[in-house]
């Protein structure tokens, strides 16, 4: 198919959005894309002692390296007003259909030599809500040779059969057609949360950081508070797995534990 890049979420960038599950949206100007770098920096900089976010880290063949921060939002102004105001909340107003409110957010880092994500679908992972989006804001620039984001068109109406992981089983994989979508620093991915995604591991010596809110329908709810509550207890009570790096509520991250 090959991804088209829209300058805005108007009626065009909408209805591709609900045909295909996926839109790539250009907001940021290049001003604002290397505000939202410098904000990324600090928040990579943060010791973990230091407040209640969540830090997560990987094992590369460089060492330990982070893969994840999530629960930032109420600790960065700029990052606050980045996801909870202006374009990126009107564009999944728009693409949403109602008006959206924050559900949770998260950087994904993917330094050089960082692992992949198996092919899933976000649903399953999201609790308390029916309509619920996901975006990728690139923080660098996304491509095929360090990591991005693989998707299927066309296959969010349900949610499909899962293996024990609570990823897409491997039949089904094998029966869909994959589309590497690049994503240039500064735009955004937008795909429902039913919408199969994979990404390969980072083999490039450039980083393909990415920030991802997720919206739901305001009309069910603020849930952000809920959903890292549950999630904390579900982690507690989980048995882990030493083989891999716990991320999710879902075991879709292959990275190896520090």
């Amino acid at each position: 198919m090959g991804s088209i890049l829209f300058k805005t979420a108007d009626s065009e960038a909408v209805a591709f959005f609900r045909e295909n599950g996926w839109a790539v949206i250009n907001l940021l100007d290049e001003g604002q894309t290397q505000a939202l770098q410098g904000w990324v920096n600090e928040v990579m900089a943060w010791r973990d002692e230091d407040g209640n976010w969540l830090h997560y880290r990987e094992m590369t063949e460089s060492g330990p390296v982070l893969c994840r921060t999530e629960n930032f939002v109420p600790y960065h102004e700029g990052l606050r007003a980045l996801l909870t105001e202006g374009r990126v909340l009107e564009t999944a107003n728009a693409l949403l259909g109602e008006p959206a409110v924050l559900y949770k957010e998260k950087i994904n880092y993917k330094a050089a030599g960082g692992a992949g994500f198996a092919p899933h679908q976000d649903a399953p992972a999201y609790r308390f809500v029916q309509q619920h989006i996901s975006c990728m804001i690139a923080i660098d620039d996304a491509d095929a040779g360090n990591g991005c984001l693989e998707a299927v068109s066309h296959r969010h109406a349900e949610v499909l059969p899962m293996n024990e992981d609570g990823c897409i089983r491997q039949d089904v994989v094998d029966s869909m057609e994959w589309e590497s979508i690049p994503v240039p620093a500064g735009s955004t991915l937008w795909f429902h949360s039913r919408t199969p995604h994979r990404s390969a591991a980072n083999n490039s010596d450039r980083p393909r950081r990415a920030l991802y809110p997720t919206y739901n329908a305001s009309r069910e709810g603020d849930l952000r508070d809920a959903y890292y509550e549950q999630k904390f207890a579900e982690f507690a009570a989980s048995e882990v797995d030493g083989s891999r790096v716990q991320v999710s509520l879902i075991n879709d991250f292959q990275g190896k534990p520090v």
